[in-house]
C-alpha cells in the first residue's frame, strides 16, 4: 500500500526548481535578477524592462537588485556563489566576464565554471559622445583636440578593466596621444559625468546614451557596429573612421550559477527568448538603438569564449592592469 503522506513529504522536500518540472511552473518563489551596475545603465534598463514579463512566463515574480562594484565583478560574484537552482539570475554586458581572466591574477569565482550562460538578450552599439563644453564638433575634431591637449582630455568609462576602458586605451594609442581614464561604477554615472561636464567624453551603450544625444545634453560624434544607426544617421561608424574595436558594443546576456540543472536552464532559456520576442519589448529596444539577439545558450557560450581570447590579446598588448 502506498503511503501517500510519505510521497507528499518527499515531494515537498525537493528543491523548488526540481519540484516544478512536472507542474508546468518552474519556480514557487520570487527570482532575484542581479544587475552588477548602477541604476540607469543598459543592464538595469533591460532588467527592469523584462522582469515582469519574465516572471509571468515562469509563473512567479522577478525582483531586480543592483549590486555594483569592481566593474561588475561584485554582482557577478553574488550569482556565481548562489544556489545552483536558477532562482538567482544575472543580466550584464558580457565583456567584463571576457576581460576578467586577463586583468586579474586572482578572482573570487571562475567565469566558466561558476556561471552558466542562459540566453543572449540584446546587442546595442556604442555612441561616442563629448561634453557640450568641449570645442569639438565631430570625430576628427576630438582626435585633433586630444593630440593638441595630450593627457588633458578625460574619457569616462564604466570601470577599470571594462571594455569601455580598454577601448579608450586603444583609441588613445591609435591617435598617438594620451587620455585621462576616469572609471565610474557603471556606464550611467559616466554618462552623467559627461552631461554635467565633469568628464570630456565617453563611449556608452546606445540604450542609455541615445536619449542624452537626442536631447542635446551631449554631442554624439560616432557609433560602433557594422552600420550607421538609423536614429543618428549622420554619425560615422568606428569602422569608417578606422578606430579600434569597430564591432564593440553592449552584448547583454542572462546567466545563472554554474551547476544549475539542465532542465532548469532550458526553462529559463526558452522563457527569456519568449519574453524578448514580444513586440512591445522588441520595439522598445529598437527605440533605444538596440536589437534583440536570442541565439541560445550555446551561441552565448561561443561568443564569450571568442571574446575572452580576443580581448585578452588586446589587454596583454597594451599592458592594461587592474590592482587585485
Amino acid at each position: 500500500m502506498i503511503d501517500r503522506r510519505g510521497v507528499l513529504a518527499a515531494a515537498l522536500a525537493l528543491p523548488a526548481a526540481a519540484r516544478a518540472q512536472g507542474s508546468g511552473q518552474t519556480f514557487d518563489r520570487p527570482l532575484r535578477l542581479i544587475v552588477p551596475n548602477a541604476p540607469g545603465g543598459t543592464s538595469d534598463i533591460l532588467a527592469r524592462l523584462m522582469a515582469e514579463p519574465l516572471g509571468r512566463a515562469l509563473g512567479t515574480t522577478v525582483v531586480v537588485e543592483n549590486r555594483t562594484g569592481a566593474g561588475g565583478m561584485v554582482g557577478a560574484d553574488v550569482v556565481a556563489k548562489s544556489a545552483p537552482d536558477g532562482t538567482t539570475l544575472l543580466v550584464l554586458d558580457i565583456s567584463p566576464l571576457a576581460t576578467y581572466p586577463s586583468l586579474f591574477s586572482k578572482m573570487p569565482f571562475d567565469p566558466v565554471r561558476d556561471l552558466a550562460p542562459v540566453q543572449m538578450l540584446i546587442f546595442a552599439p556604442w555612441v561616442m559622445a563629448v561634453a557640450n563644453k568641449l570645442p569639438v564638433q565631430d570625430a576628427a575634431g576630438l582626435r585633433d583636440y586630444a593630440r593638441a591637449h595630450r593627457g588633458a582630455v578625460s574619457i569616462a568609462n564604466s570601470g577599470a578593466g571594462t571594455l569601455t576602458h580598454i577601448f579608450g586605451v586603444s583609441l588613445a594609442q591609435a591617435w598617438g596621444t594620451e587620455l585621462i581614464h576616469v572609471p565610474y561604477r557603471g556606464g550611467a554615472p559616466g554618462l552623467l559625468a559627461v552631461a554635467s561636464g565633469e568628464a570630456d567624453c565617453t563611449a556608452v551603450g546606445a540604450t542609455q546614451g541615445l536619449p542624452f544625444v537626442r536631447n542635446g545634453q551631449m554631442r554624439g560624434i560616432a557609433v560602433s557596429g557594422k552600420r550607421r544607426m538609423t536614429e543618428l544617421p549622420t554619425l560615422p561608424t568606428f569602422g569608417e573612421l578606422g578606430w579600434p574595436l569597430p564591432d564593440a558594443g553592449t552584448w547583454q546576456g542572462l546567466m545563472v550559477a554554474g551547476g544549475t540543472p539542465a532542465p532548469v536552464l532550458a526553462k529559463l532559456e526558452a522563457a527569456a527568448a519568449e519574453v524578448m520576442a514580444q513586440p512591445a519589448i522588441r520595439t522598445r529596444i529598437a527605440d533605444l538603438g538596440g536589437e534583440v539577439v536570442t541565439e541560445g545558450a550555446a551561441a552565448f557560450r561561443d561568443k564569450l569564449r571568442a571574446d575572452t581570447e580576443a580581448l585578452g590579446a588586446i589587454i596583454r598588448a597594451n599592458g592594461i592592469k587592474v590592482t587585485d
